[in-house]
């Protein structure tokens, strides 16, 4: 028994290989359609927020965590779109873990950011929404901080500026991968 099975049960070990399934087959399509089918797809597990799931705030799950529970909050999503999306081949140079501010509903979210080049505007993978809109689309948000293994950067007049080298729970998360979490 492994050590999913034994924290989380069958049904774990059940959607981790559905999951693995899915991305296989989504290699056979172009880039549109893998993003369309990563975000709808990965937008079917259910939202829970990290104090109820954590029991803290702020928590970075891994995505085999994400999987083995089945739920998450908004982080949880843009993690685990993040590395499919790198695992079909997407340069982690146009991804970015994204800080937004709702403007309607006030409050902190984050997003998928993609570039599909340095001159776009970012399209947009959010876990509440199953369409991928440009970031100048989405009146609700406003954007705060990209950040990817490149570091950290704003946003300002269409173009990324870097801020910083280095985010902690972006450092954290990836120590909690490569051990395997």
């Amino acid at each position: 028994m492994s050590l999913v099975e034994k924290k989380y049960g069958n049904t774990s070990i059940n959607r981790i290989a559905d999951y693995q399934k899915n991305i296989e087959v989504f290699q056979a399509f172009s880039k549109d359609v893998q993003l369309s089918k990563v975000n709808l797809y990965l937008n079917q597990l259910l939202p829970q927020y990290d104090n109820i799931i954590q029991k803290q705030e702020d928590y970075w799950a891994t995505p085999k965590e994400f999987l083995s529970q089945g739920y998450g909050d908004c982080e949880d999503y843009v993690i685990i779109k993040y590395f499919t999306l790198l695992a079909l081949g997407f340069d982690e140079k146009n991804l970015f873990i994204t800080v937004v501010h709702e403007r309607f509903r006030g409050g902190t979210h984050m997003v998928l950011s993609y570039f599909q080049t340095q001159d776009t505007t970012p399209l947009v993978l959010d876990n509440l929404s199953f369409r991928i809109l440009p970031l100048e689309q989405r009146e609700d948000l406003i954007a705060d901080i990209f950040i990817n293994s490149g570091g950290v950067y704003k946003y300002q007049n269409k173009k990324l500026v870097k801020a910083a080298s280095k985010h902690t729970k972006y450092q954290e998360l990836l120590t909690k991968i490569k051990k395997g979490l």
